[in-house]
């Protein structure tokens, strides 16, 4: 191969490619010097991919396969990033791509984008360049789309699908970044999960707004916009939605028994045998943690808080942003009534400002799941693949249109501290990790049918 991935995933995290919701903020010169990296780094997959830009700075490519009338795949990965709030936390720049240690002792590449989404788009293409070097070609055509507005929902996915659509290209399945190699997922199972997503939460924005008279800090009144915006997110803090458990998380548990301690195995055993002990499960789920109790319900997180202009001026208006995940099962309207209900103020307006509801999910008991199973095995011997259903959004969700196998699934070992500096500070890949990865790829590539 040309490039060493660990080189090239160095200099992509150098590159701020930060996306803005006004795409007109976006450093236009941070995507194309990325563009000019991934050129530099692999010229076989520019030279005989067919290349098409969609929107500003995404990117869809085709390779050829042997069989033009096989229905093709498509493998994502997106080449925007998420802002950085405190550089400082950071054990080492953000956007230095230095190597050093990382959390379990072992090399690591550290920086934004490390893990989302740089890391798995050097893994998919750095596979791809190898077999091209090697004069492989697939058996079927292989597609790679790369957007860079996915972290903030942006249309490059749309755009990429709308021209394959114009193709006329129905492909057999998606495959885009989400579940890993993920270690500690579950309290009591030693062994890792590796989490491949058949569906995803709706992400859904509300927005609660309170008005009062406003007026000097001097002379306050109770009860005024602020007031009643906090106590609307303490009520919302203190009440979620009913736990739900959507038929891949049962899967998940059946998967993950074999591999529990002896009193997990036990206590499983009649809780997935009788479907009316479920709520248990569900409760289970709930108590195990943050990460697997959104594995059980809609979610409503308050990310955002305004009020007044100025110290001294009482606000006139005061507003929260509710991201909220919508869990199979729910609906946006279910969410949106549950905070009406959960905040009993009429005087605080719920504005609906993005509604998405959640994915379809995609089967799990058909050859293309199967092929994802053996490819993970043959990597990863030591993890448990399972379908689940994912927390997070992706851009895979737009290919549902014309596509009724779209998994997600990012082929890396992750640990628990690797996973929640997703979005947060000192993200940072293993090395080994990532040439991992690429052995992953490698292996689907070489043996899709």
């Amino acid at each position: 191969m040309t490039s060493d991935p660990v080189e090239v995933l160095r200099r992509l995290v150098r590159h701020a490619t930060v996306s803005h919701r006004d795409p007109d903020q976006d450093d236009v010169a941070a995507f194309e010097g990325q563009h000019a990296t991934l050129a530099e780094a692999f010229p076989l997959v520019h030279e005989h991919l067919e290349r098409t830009r969609v929107g500003r700075h995404g990117l869809l490519l085709r390779w050829p396969g042997s069989d033009p009338a096989a229905d093709p795949v498509v493998l994502m990965a997106h080449q925007d990033v998420v802002p950085v709030a405190d550089p400082a936390a950071w054990s080492h720049p953000p956007f230095g791509g230095d190597l050093g240690p990382g959390a379990d002792g072992e090399e690591a590449v550290w920086g934004r984008g490390t893990l989302d989404d740089k890391g798995p788009l050097v893994a998919v293409w750095a596979a791809v360049e190898a077999l091209l070097e090697q004069g492989h070609v697939p058996a079927r055509d292989v597609w790679l789309s790369s957007g860079a507005d996915e972290e903030v929902a942006g249309t490059d996915a749309h755009e990429a699908v709308a021209e394959l659509r114009r193709r006329g290209v129905t492909p057999w399945f998606v495959v885009d970044e989400g579940g890993a190699v993920a270690g500690g997922a579950f309290p009591g199972v030693a062994a890792p999960l590796a989490v491949i997503g058949v569906g995803e939460k709706g992400t859904t924005r509300l927005e609660l707004v309170a008005r009062g008279a406003g007026g000097h800090a001097s002379t306050p009144a109770r009860g005024g916009p602020t007031a009643r915006i906090a106590r609307a997110v303490v009520r919302l803090d203190r009440a979620s939605m009913p736990p739900r458990l959507p038929s891949p998380t049962v899967e998940l548990f059946r998967r993950l028994r074999p591999h529990a301690s002896a009193p997990l195995r036990a206590a499983l055993r009649p809780l997935l045998a009788d479907a009316r002990l479920r709520p248990v499960l569900t409760r289970l789920l709930l108590a195990a943690g943050p990460e697997t109790a959104a594995m059980a319900r809609t979610t409503v997180a308050v990310t955002t808080l305004s009020g007044s202009p100025a110290h001294n001026v009482v606000a006139a208006t005061a507003t929260a942003g509710l991201d909220v995940r919508v869990m199979a099962g729910d609906t946006v309207d279910d969410a949106v009534a549950h905070v009406r209900r959960t905040i009993r103020d009429d005087d605080v307006e719920v504005r609906v400002v993005e509604a998405g509801g959640p994915s379809p999910l995609s089967p799990y008991d058909d050859p293309a799941f199967a092929l994802l199973e053996r490819t993970t095995a043959a990597i990863f011997p030591e993890a448990v693949p399972t379908p689940y259903l994912m927390m997070a959004a992706t851009d895979a969700r737009h290919f549902h249109a014309i596509c009724e196998r779209v998994y997600r699934f990012t082929p890396l070992r992750m640990s628990k501290a690797q996973r929640e500096s997703i979005h947060a500070h000192d993200e940072h890949l293993g090395t080994a990790a990532l040439r991992a990865g690429v052995a992953w790829w490698t292996r689907l590539l070489e043996d899709l049918p």
